[in-house]
């Protein structure tokens, strides 16, 4: 009986132990498990520049003599500014100190930076932008509805591919509004195929810029970049400062 005794005792033992490290590997599964979501990116300012100055036309009339003109201006807004460039950095595995366990230099680009006024989005609340949203960034800013470069008169198409923002989940596509930048000094139809393309979100606090990363595409000059993007200031007021994220994978 005493044996059968020590028996039970240590199958016991051992099933409270199977269960306890069954526990803990749930655990680390878990907390292993949780999507990572984009982080802010250091910024290197390589040049800004402003549109230059055009030449004015003229004409010579006799005095007496009554001329109709139709003149055709190209006007620099005051209301959105650029970014263009590439994207570097690794893609890491670290705890909580950003201690890095290991970790893979990246050779391809993909994935979305985000431009926001915010120095802390909240990528889990993530969510197509809509009207009311936009009426509140504007009046922020200073942005008449009516103007033609207002942000509601720029998004307005709801057109864009598919993608996955970390903590939120998947994007589905022409689902929000967006815009595709210029390439090669030229307007991009409107298409889910369209390269760099930008989807207007919203954390619940503010409008988050997302474009979707190229790997080294022509841009709007020809140049190869894996992003663009265009983000509202305010004209009335000193210039508007962002904060950068990105997101790699």
């Amino acid at each position: 009986m005493n044996k059968i005794a020590i028996h039970s005792d240590r199958d016991l033992l051992k099933l409270g132990l199977l269960l306890a490290l069954v526990g803990l590997l749930s655990v680390s599964w878990f907390f292993g498990s949780v999507a990572a979501v984009p982080q802010g990116a250091n910024i290197s300012v390589l040049a800004t520049d402003n549109g230059t100055l055009r030449s004015a036309d003229s004409h010579t009339a006799q005095g007496g003599s009554f001329t109709t003109l139709l003149l055709n201006v190209t006007s620099q807004t005051s209301k959105w500014k650029a970014y263009v460039g590439n994207v570097t950095g690794v893609i890491t595995l670290d705890n909580i100190n950003n201690q890095t366990i290991y970790n893979w230099q990246i050779t391809s680009v993909q994935g979305e930076v985000y431009v926001s006024r915010s120095s802390s989005v909240d990528f889990i609340s993530m969510a197509c932008a809509n009207d009311v949203n936009i009426t509140y960034e504007q009046g922020l800013l200073n942005i008449n509805a009516s103007s033609d470069d207002s942000i509601n008169n720029t998004f307005y198409r709801k057109i864009h591919k598919s993608f996955v923002i970390g903590g939120t989940g998947l994007v589905s596509n022409s689902s929000c509004y967006a815009i595709a930048t210029f390439v090669n000094d030229t307007s991009q139809a409107p298409s889910e195929a369209a390269t760099f393309q930008e989807v207007l979100m919203s954390d619940g606090g503010g409008l988050v810029y997302s474009t979707i990363l190229e790997n080294k595409r022509s841009g709007f000059d020809n140049s190869s970049y894996d992003f663009q993007a265009i983000v509202p200031d305010d004209p009335t007021a000193v210039a508007t400062t962002y904060y950068f994220y990105a997101e790699l994978g």
